[in-house]
């Protein structure tokens, strides 16, 4: 809390100003409470420059030696006949592999839900030493607080020293709020994680994909991030290993019931498969430059049995929802194919395709960006090239 000198003569001055009552007049003398946040404001109003902040550094550091292991939440998705994993579970346990190696530590995933024993194989599979299961009927539809408050009993019992989880629906729901409740920091849609000098260094793109940044969490565990899907590869590197299974009944807390479903509904995906499942990817930019563009990347997408995506600035043209938008912003994709058409390759829309395994770039601007990370690159335009590509597809099926 904040610090006074024994010069403080009484005014009342820092009382009036702070903005949390946590300041009081004890025998003419200015007394910290509890409730100091350190905001600092009352260090400016003293006139007799009794009042600081503490030195940086002076607080002594929590020792962090017990915090151990690598966990991957494990999200279960429900298409409305079937539960399943979601496949970024996969990617966050391979990944999570090779960081606990780096670091001499265990995997562990952690799977909230009902009949979960269903997925232990997979999971051990995918590199997991320990899977921490936590399975109840009252967990078969994901609920914030009771779900946050299961991970949290987890977190508080076993100290893990990094927590991965997927950026998705659920996953950037959760995790927030595990990170209030633990006051730990949070890093949001990670492109790239490793291990230097025992800390997590977390990448992701920052001021608008201009930079990528790198953040690490020194003082505080355990260390948290968020990953896109199909950031990262999924690895079998461990098929048929079962690992440790520790079961652990946790109660659903009353405050969760706040929040009922009532019903569900599944609404079919626009346009065919999904982005982030889809095995072959034709992107359309600014370059497709109305509809009768994008119907030529439909009937493309026909013939190759792919899905269509757009760029930020066909979205906001107006030319496909914002549901098919691929990059920063929008979904990240890692296709087996993917076909970027006019479109110029900002950074930000880099970010989002460029863990493609092939992708093939047409645009009428040789020195288009999006050249440095195609492995083909047609330049002309392709409005004019498309129908052409189109008709030799239909020849060679024929």
């Amino acid at each position: 809390m904040i610090q006074v000198a024994s010069n403080c003569v009484g005014c009342g001055k820092c009382v009036n100003t702070c903005p949390f009552g946590a300041l009081s007049l004890v025998n003419r003398k200015a007394v910290a409470n509890a409730s100091c946040t350190m905001c600092g404001a009352c260090v400016s109003v003293c006139p007799v420059k009794a009042l600081s902040l503490p030195a940086a550094g002076a607080a002594a550091k929590k020792d962090l030696s017990a915090y151990k292991g690598v966990w991957a939440f494990i999200e279960i998705s429900d298409n409305g006949v079937e539960q399943s994993v979601r496949p970024v579970g996969f990617e966050l346990l391979s990944k999570g592999r090779e960081l606990a190696d780096q670091l001499g530590e265990e995997l562990c995933a952690v799977v909230i839900g009902d009949n979960v024993q269903n997925y232990f194989a997979d999971l051990s599979a995918y590199g997991a030493d320990k899977i921490y299961a936590v399975n109840s009927p009252a967990y078969h539809d994901y609920n914030t607080l009771a779900y946050a408050n299961a991970m949290v009993t987890l977190i508080k019992k076993y100290n893990p020293s990094v927590v991965l989880y997927p950026s998705t629906y659920i996953g950037r729901d959760l995790s927030p709020r595990i990170s209030s409740e633990l006051f730990v920091g949070l890093t949001a849609d990670c492109t790239g994680l490793s291990i230097q000098d025992g800390l997590l260094i977390q990448t992701r793109p920052a001021f608008g994909g201009n930079i990528m940044a790198d953040i690490k969490c020194p003082d505080y565990r355990p260390q948290m991030s968020t990953v896109r899907p199909n950031v990262f590869k999924k690895v079998l590197s461990r098929p048929g290993a079962m690992a440790q299974v520790v079961n652990e009944v946790i109660a659903v807390p009353a405050s969760a019931g706040k929040v009922r479903i009532i019903s569900k509904q599944m609404d079919p995906v626009s346009g065919g498969q999904k982005l982030d499942e889809a095995e072959v990817v034709l992107a359309g930019g600014r370059g497709m430059k109305d509809k009768a563009g994008f119907d030529m990347l439909e009937t493309m997408a026909q013939e190759l049995g792919g899905t269509v995506g757009a760029s930020r600035a066909a979205i906001d043209l107006g030319l496909k929802p914002k549901e098919k938008q691929v990059g920063q912003s929008g979904v990240t994709v890692a296709a087996k194919l993917y076909i970027a058409c006019g479109i110029s390759g900002a950074v930000q829309h880099i970010v989002g395709m460029e863990h493609s395994d092939t992708i093939i770039a047409v645009n009428k601007d040789a020195n288009a960006p999006i050249f440095n990370v195609c492995k083909y690159g047609f330049v002309g335009d392709v409005r004019q090239l498309l129908p052409k590509v189109i008709d030799g597809i239909k020849k060679a099926k024929n």
